[in-house]
């Protein structure tokens, strides 16, 4: 009896093992992952990046908690204590600046505050308006920016126009001016409260046209995109265009220009309190107090190391995330 021609071999049928280990080969394969998970795995691998961002955490637990800590320390921003300034000279007694167990920073000369408790409540003035003027400018940024960008044409002109003649205006002059002229009293605001009012939105106002040039590019670039042309031929419309398919794949620069925005925010503010047109004391402000320790630099060099400090590791670790979340976000951007 002859056999079968195609009988079947051992090689040629798999084991109930072998199966079940391309199931799972395939499996894993093709699992999915979010951007957002993808830009976490990647901002995890940067050491430098995750240092600037618990920096950026503390700091805003700091600033929100500063009455609290205040407390902790039994310190007060606007206590004077006379007692640990020399008469003569009206420098803090003691070596640097009168740093001790109780003033853990020192005093102030001649006013003799504490400073530990004035770099903390600074922190909040600085950190304040470095994150609401970048939602300002943010905000109008992104809607200016995408309507020239989708639209086009005299929107696109106009709008590009403003944004060129913003860029060109000298900013600092400009916020010098106007400070140094508004009332008091606004809006149900008064003393500092106004000050800062206007520098959030002054700062704001002058800080849009740079992340509302990125906003047009980006929206030039994904308005030609597939999926949007996709979208055009089942119908939708422009409103349904924009806040369905444009903006969900804007959210990246935006975030990463927003993180880059709050640190040049922060050194706006400390100038204009060390020119003297920011807040005015009592209230601290880390640039008031390094306009303050001029007169003492040389008789109390700590008074301006430690704001200088405080601005420093401030402005360097907003630097430090913001990198990494660009690197995160947009990793085949060069630097």
């Amino acid at each position: 009896m002859t056999a079968p021609l195609h009988e079947p071999t051992a090689e040629a049928a798999p084991s109930a093992a072998e199966e079940a280990a391309v199931a799972t080969t395939g499996a894993k394969a093709v699992q999915g992952r979010s951007l957002g998970r993808i830009a976490w795995e990647r901002l995890k691998r940067d050491k430098l990046a995750l240092t600037g961002g618990v920096v950026v955490l503390v700091l805003i637990a700091v600033a929100l908690l500063a009455p609290v800590i205040a407390n902790l320390v039994g310190q007060d921003p606007e206590t004077h204590h006379e007692d640990l300034i020399d008469p003569l000279f009206g420098t803090p007694t003691g070596s640097l600046g009168g740093i001790s167990g109780e003033h853990l920073l020192g005093v102030e000369p001649v006013s003799g505050r504490d400073i530990f408790a004035r770099i903390i409540y600074g922190a909040r003035i600085s950190l304040l308006v470095g994150f609401l003027s970048a939602l300002v400018a943010v905000v109008i940024g992104t809607v200016l920016g995408v309507l020239a960008g989708f639209f086009g044409g005299w929107v696109d002109s106009v709008i590009s126009r403003v944004m060129d003649g913003l860029l060109a205006f000298p900013q600092l002059l400009f916020i010098i001016a106007l400070v140094s002229v508004m009332p008091n009293e606004m809006l149900g605001l008064s003393g500092t409260d106004v000050r800062l009012f206007v520098m959030i939105l002054v700062i704001g106002f002058f800080g849009w046209p740079y992340i509302g040039r990125v906003v047009r590019g980006q929206t030039l670039s994904l308005r030609e995109r597939e999926y949007v042309e996709a979208a055009r031929s089942l119908g939708a419309g422009r409103f349904y265009i924009l806040f369905k398919e444009l903006l969900p794949n804007l959210v990246a620069p935006i975030i990463v220009y927003t993180t880059m925005m709050i640190p040049t925010n922060i050194l706006t503010e400390a100038a204009l309190s060390f020119l003297g047109v920011g807040v005015k004391p009592p209230t601290a402000s880390w640039g008031q107090m390094l306009s303050s320790a001029i007169d003492y630099y040389d008789s109390d060099p700590m008074y301006m190391v430690i704001p200088g400090l405080a601005i420093f590791i401030t402005v360097l670790a907003f630097n430090l995330f913001g990198d990494g979340v660009r690197d995160a976000l947009d990793p085949k951007g060069s630097r």
